[in-house]
């Protein structure tokens, strides 16, 4: 068989078409993105401990909804490849099948946030912090299933290329977060002052104020999808076929934020100045990271819609866009946090000792922004392809057998303390990147296929 180019030059037409889906969903990560730096530049003005408990809340939230967050993204490939086949019914049973698994992923997770004190007693974080961070937690749950449902409807209206609702509802959503946090954590308009607790009901209150706004703002598209129950949707066989998909991207999304998790738990057994230090440090790397999470979206959109017309060519222009537009933004960033990590640090905070350890990840941060970029494109083309398993099990190799030793080899066995810790980072983030990178290729050279719901495997679609 001979051989065949994986990754096809994109024409301008191509990495036009990459950029007006990819600009808008870069946005909507970014206004996301924004409301928890809005959260932490607040709190981190009462002091170094609220700033350290609302890492940990933060963590326990992120750790607990990883899962279900993933596990919608399965959502991608099912509504993209069928808009692509022109399957109009399978794109509404999707999107019905997908609120039904929501609802049931919701329950669980909120169970587990409530009861999150004692957990984080087991994990020998300083015991200053643990009751406000698990308050923060718990302020948090109600909030879940507003969050999945926002997910849901997100995801469906990205692959109809309709992304203009969703950056109106999250400008609504950022101005609301920011005067609720003004009121809620400081105590204005004669309400009590809750501090760090304040930041997550401001949250919780928005995530709800994003999932019912996107409702009402998409109605016009969202409407004929959801306004007649389709029987189907509640087959028990496809609704477990649709969390068969997504597993795999919900214990990938877990084994990532896990990976980042340890390290912020590994900072706390070397104080609240590391801790929060590591939380101003990772809440700039995850703000940029939210530009090519964009285009890892759009990428895993284009691709399923190639897929779905059986254009493989298509399929391998949209590929090489994604991975040139994310890459080539993250190689920008990585200049400005190798430049100015101090100012930087002192955006979040005004304690001299967290701006201080904070300055030495940053550039840290600055090296493994590339990386970042190219692994999580490549997952979004691996999405848009149907294959879920691959960077589930890439995530095991690259973040905890290199990663995770390399973390503690430098940040404990050498001491090099908060520094070491990230550095192990970076090795993981790259043998990632080159592993999923490489996945791609392998899939990109054979024909696409689109991806059979009742065997949650390709099947042959198109010429």
């Amino acid at each position: 068989m001979p051989y065949r180019t994986p990754f096809a030059m994109p024409t301008r037409a191509d990495l036009a078409a990459m950029l007006r889906l990819a600009a808008p969903i870069a946005a909507v990560q970014v206004g996301m993105m924004a409301m928890g730096l809005v959260d932490t530049i607040i709190v981190g003005h009462l002091s170094a401990e609220a700033l350290a408990a609302v890492a940990l809340g933060n963590l326990f939230f992120v750790a607990t909804c990883s899962f279900g967050m993933g596990a919608l993204l399965a959502l991608d490939p099912l509504v993209s490849q069928a808009i692509g086949a022109g399957d109009a019914p399978a794109v509404r049973l999707a999107v019905q099948r997908g609120l039904v698994v929501a609802t049931a992923l919701a329950v669980p997770t909120s169970l587990v946030l409530l009861g999150s004190e004692p957990l984080m007693g087991l994990l020998r974080q300083p015991s200053g912090i643990v009751p406000t961070a698990a308050a923060y937690a718990r302020a948090c749950s109600p909030g879940v299933l507003a969050g999945f449902v926002f997910i849901v409807t997100r995801q469906t209206l990205q692959a109809h290329h309709r992304v203009a609702p969703i950056l109106t509802v999250i400008v609504v959503a950022n101005v609301a977060n920011a005067v609720l946090d003004w009121i809620l954590v400081y105590g204005r308009l004669g309400v009590p002052a809750l501090g760090p607790v304040g930041a997550a009901w401001a949250s919780t209150a928005c995530r709800w104020l994003m999932a019912g706004g996107l409702l009402v703002v998409a109605r016009d598209e969202l409407g004929p999808l959801l306004r007649r129950l389709e029987p189907a949707a509640r087959d028990l066989r496809s609704l477990w076929a649709i969390v068969r998909l997504g597993t795999p991207i919900g214990v990938q999304f877990q084994l990532e934020f896990a990976a980042f998790g340890v390290i912020a738990l590994l900072m706390g057994w070397l104080g609240t100045v590391a801790m929060a230090a590591h939380q101003v440090a990772l809440n700039l790397a995850a703000f940029t990271f939210m530009v090519p999470l964009g285009v890892s979206h759009a990428a895993a959109v284009q691709v399923g819609r190639a897929v779905g017309a059986g254009d493989t060519a298509a399929a391998r222009r949209a590929a090489s866009a994604g991975l040139l537009v994310g890459s080539g933004f993250m190689a920008c960033t990585a200049v400005a946090l190798l430049a100015l990590p101090r100012p930087l640090a002192a955006v979040f905070t005004g304690a001299a000792g967290v701006i201080a350890v904070a300055a030495t990840l940053i550039p840290v941060a600055g090296f493994f922004q590339v990386f970042d970029g190219l692994q999580v494109v490549a997952t979004g083309i691996l999405r848009g392809l149907g294959d879920t398993r691959t960077p589930m099990l890439v995530n095991v190799l690259g973040f905890w057998l290199v990663g995770m030793p390399v973390s503690l080899g430098l940040g404990f066995a050498l001491g090099l303390g908060p520094a070491g810790l990230w550095w192990g980072l970076v090795a993981g983030l790259g043998s990632v990147a080159a592993f999923l990178v490489l996945r791609s290729a392998m899939h990109l050279r054979h024909d696409v296929a689109r991806l059979s719901l009742a065997e949650t495997a390709p099947q042959a679609s198109g010429p």
